[in-house]
């Protein structure tokens, strides 16, 4: 076994439990990750960011403890402690990739939806990714999708050199209709980030969900992030979430537009082909 003195230390301080050992965990391109043995006999995980931005870590754990305050909804890691620069978590041991994992998730994922929120966005702005998420509320999803979710992004990844003027413009002339593609629906209490890499598949049989970028929003965002980056047996997840809450007709054409929002957070961050993805999207709708 071993440990690192300061990442051990820094840990005790923060969940005043004694750290027996460590070790890195691979994956993640932001944070540094770490495995932590605990005396008191179970694992956690803590992640760190020296100079992280302001609130960065605490919006993930107040996200966290919001999805996971739902009785039979998605399980999430326990947060055991959180600071500027760094959050424990309670370790989620990894399993297999399962038809009946998948139909759970399913049913759970529309329980924590249907949960809900009181309004369009939240109380505090978040991250997604290392990005900026703002929340700040709007009396209707197609607004709050186009002026929190989709503009501010198109913006940034268009100064960035990401997305260019015509396939800007693309994305641009499907704002206006956006009122009329989307239905109207209670807002739903989303992970706001539920791409494959944030699902972990437990080996309790459950999926368990990570790196949240919650807020009050409609629930086919959730649904089209994780059939834009795949998710194993992802037929059977929307098959369960269908019965347990059946979604609005045209659903599966839909999923489209809300895949507009990750994929220019990808061109931020990652450039490539996201942007012009998200133009030819958005010209099916023009």
């Amino acid at each position: 076994m071993t440990r690192q003195p300061l990442v051990a230390r820094r840990a005790e301080d923060l969940i005043g439990v004694s750290v027996v050992s460590t070790a890195p965990v691979a994956g993640g391109d932001i944070a540094t990750a770490t495995r932590l043995r605990l005396n008191d006999g179970t694992t956690a995980l803590m992640k760190t960011l020296p100079h992280a931005p302001d609130g960065f870590f605490e919006a993930e754990a107040a996200g966290l403890r919001w999805l996971g305050a739902v009785p039979d909804g998605v399980p999430v890691p326990e947060v055991l402690g959180v600071d500027q620069e760094c959050v424990v978590l309670r370790w989620v041991e990894p399993g297999k990739t399962t038809l009946d994992a998948a139909a759970d998730f399913g049913q759970r994922l529309a329980v924590t939806h249907l949960a809900g929120a009181s309004s369009y966005g939240g109380e505090r702005d978040g991250f997604i990714g290392k990005l900026p998420l703002p929340n700040r509320t709007a009396p209707s999803w197609p607004e709050f999708y186009a002026t929190r979710r989709v503009l501010p992004y198109l913006k940034i990844a268009r100064d960035r050199g990401a997305v260019t003027d015509v396939d800007a413009a693309a994305v641009e002339a499907i704002i206006g209709k956006l009122a009329a593609l989307l239905p109207e629906e209670a807002p739903a209490r989303v992970h706001g980030d539920l791409w494959n890499g944030n699902c972990l598949w437990g080996l309790d049989g459950r999926v368990h969900v990570i790196d949240p970028a919650a807020y009050g929003g409609h629930r086919e965002l959730d649904l089209a992030m994780l059939a834009l980056f795949g998710l194993p047996h992802l037929p059977r997840v929307m098959a369960a979430y269908d019965e347990a809450t059946p979604l609005v007709a045209g659903w599966e054409d839909r999923l489209a537009i809300h895949q507009l929002h990750p994929l220019l957070v990808h061109a931020c961050h990652f450039g490539g082909s996201y942007g012009s993805r998200a133009a030819d999207l958005a010209r099916r709708f023009g």
